[in-house]
């Protein structure tokens, strides 16, 4: 992080330099999350999220009243259960746990993996109308705000441009 901040520093002040020898830099700047989030499909997108990991949870809830049902058993009947019976109940009731500890972890990945794979194409699409913008702006590049890593953007030589980008997308 220490790394990026001094070459971000280094480049603003080239640029800052080079711009005002030349008193034609321009840049713009915009919320890159805003912008996604004005994508007509992000909407689709986030309540298919919701719905894959509803169906996720009502599996994994089926599976917990499935794990204590079978472990109230187990505490009803392990007084009277003779004792290899007792020990196969335990070890059933262990790889359960293991198995549901092991699907709710899959369950996380997978549904970080099916948002990336979803929103790949939003941000290929995002990424493209930016370069488009830039090119007919004339700006040398474009800053994304949500980093917080830019306490102050001089309004003289910079561009608010979410409007513009949110227009384009749609």
């Amino acid at each position: 992080m220490k790394r990026f901040a001094s070459i971000l520093i280094f480049v603003f002040v080239f640029l800052s330099t080079f711009a005002q020898e030349n008193n034609t830099f321009r840049f713009g700047f915009l919320s890159y999350k805003v912008a996604l989030e004005s994508m007509p499909d992000y909407a689709i997108i986030q309540q298919k999220m919701k719905d894959l990991q509803a169906q996720y949870q009502a599996e994994a809830k089926r599976v917990e009243d499935e794990f204590n049902q079978k472990y109230e058993d187990f505490l009803e009947g392990q007084r009277d259960f003779p004792k290899t019976i007792l020990q196969k109940r335990q070890t059933e009731l262990q790889e359960l746990m293991a198995k549901n500890i092991a699907f709710k972890e899959n369950g996380r990945q997978e549904l970080a993996q099916a948002e990336q794979n979803a929103m790949a194409p939003l941000r290929i699409k995002l990424i493209e109308t930016l370069g488009k913008i830039g090119r007919e702006q004339g700006y040398a590049f474009i800053l994304d705000t949500d980093i917080k890593a830019l306490p102050f953007i001089n309004p003289a030589m910079g561009e608010d441009i979410n409007q513009l980008v949110q227009n384009a997308l749609k």
